[in-house]
């Protein structure tokens, strides 16, 4: 063949081969194509997914909290079976009636979190309210009331220990019962005495109660007989709630009121001197206490330390629209101003 034949064939030799490469390159970046699309899509449906599952979890969340706001922190019990749907901030400052109280016990609290270690144990202090309730019932109030004061009273606390508050999980006990507040395990019941025991404790008891109310209607007849409610101040004028062993020493063993001029009996009993000369004279010459002998000769006052003890004091004025605090030993001077302001 002639050199331009032999040009012209190579060159479509050369063309073919250039136009069969583009072909492969073409299907070599065509093919990886539909794959990158459906991971594409696979990374959006899976994210779409995790935003699904954390707005579900955070709508629960979000429910347990709003379940927690119906129970109380210290017992698990639901404020909504007080009829009055009374409650207590967990973190709140320590009510006035509480005050109060605890100034008659000489104790100071400022916050709940520092009173409710001191009754349950508990801390309260790192409480989270995704995990933990903000409000405590008035039933816990009252067991905390009766833990500061001595006025006998019969308080339910519902459980034998506090409630242990865990995170929102599949099996959450809150979100389960906060209607009724959370259930607690049943007790066994305990098992009853025998007949002979019940018999021997019922009659105990009648000879208890028998002799106690032979010593109540001692007890009212000699107040009667002294009838000295205008003139002696009641133990509950004192200012502090001192224990009651103390506040018996301290009150006369006849009318029960703050000894006023005490004398001292040889059988080493404390009276007021009017209370008892006035029993010695109608009921007979012993001692209202014990029955030992004893006549108005033997009367004599107590030792001066006692004396100054009960004469420091503090009592609350008894007069009307007066609320000054008082010691004993200037009481008659401060009663005697108000007697003054009347003339």
């Amino acid at each position: 063949k002639s050199l331009p034949e032999e040009s012209h064939l190579a060159n479509n030799d050369n063309g073919k081969m250039a136009a069969s490469v583009d072909k492969v390159n073409d299907e070599i970046t065509l093919m990886p194509q539909e794959p990158f699309h459906r991971g594409q899509n696979l990374n959006n449906g899976m994210q779409t997914m995790d935003k699904d599952a954390f707005s579900v979890n955070q709508r629960e969340i979000e429910a347990h909290r709003v379940n927690l706001q119906h129970l109380c922190r210290i017992c698990g019990g639901s404020f909504k079976n007080d009829p009055c749907k009374r409650s207590h901030p967990v973190h709140g400052p320590v009510d006035d009636e509480m005050q109060a109280l605890l100034r008659k016990k000489e104790k100071r609290a400022t916050s709940w979190p520092d009173l409710l270690n001191k009754v349950f144990k508990i801390d309260a202090r790192e409480d989270m309210d995704t995990i933990h309730p903000t409000n405590f019932c008035h039933n816990c109030w009252s067991v905390i009331q009766r833990k500061f004061s001595n006025v006998p009273s019969e308080v339910y606390f519902p459980r034998k220990g506090t409630m242990e508050w865990h995170p929102h999980s599949t099996s959450c006990d809150v979100c389960g019962t906060s209607s009724h507040g959370i259930k607690r395990k049943k007790q066994d019941p305990s098992p009853q005495g025998g007949k002979r025991l019940r018999i021997i404790a019922e009659r105990a008891r009648k000879i208890t109660y028998a002799r106690s109310q032979k010593q109540v209607n001692s007890k009212s007849i000699m107040k009667k007989i002294t009838n000295c409610k205008k003139s002696h101040l009641s133990t509950k004028l004192l200012t502090v709630d001192y224990p009651v062993d103390f506040v018996k020493s301290i009150s006369c063993q006849i009318c029960e009121h703050i000894l006023a001029d005490p004398v001292e009996t040889t059988c080493r009993h404390l009276f007021c001197r009017l209370c008892i000369l006035k029993c010695l004279k109608i009921i007979g010459s012993y001692c209202p206490s014990c029955r030992y002998p004893c006549f108005p000769t033997d009367l004599v006052n107590p030792v001066r330390s006692f004396l100054s003890i009960l004469n420091t004091l503090a009592v609350r004025c008894p007069v009307k629209d007066c609320h000054e605090e008082v010691t004993l030993g200037k009481y008659s001077h401060h009663l005697s101003s108000h007697k003054e302001k009347k003339e």
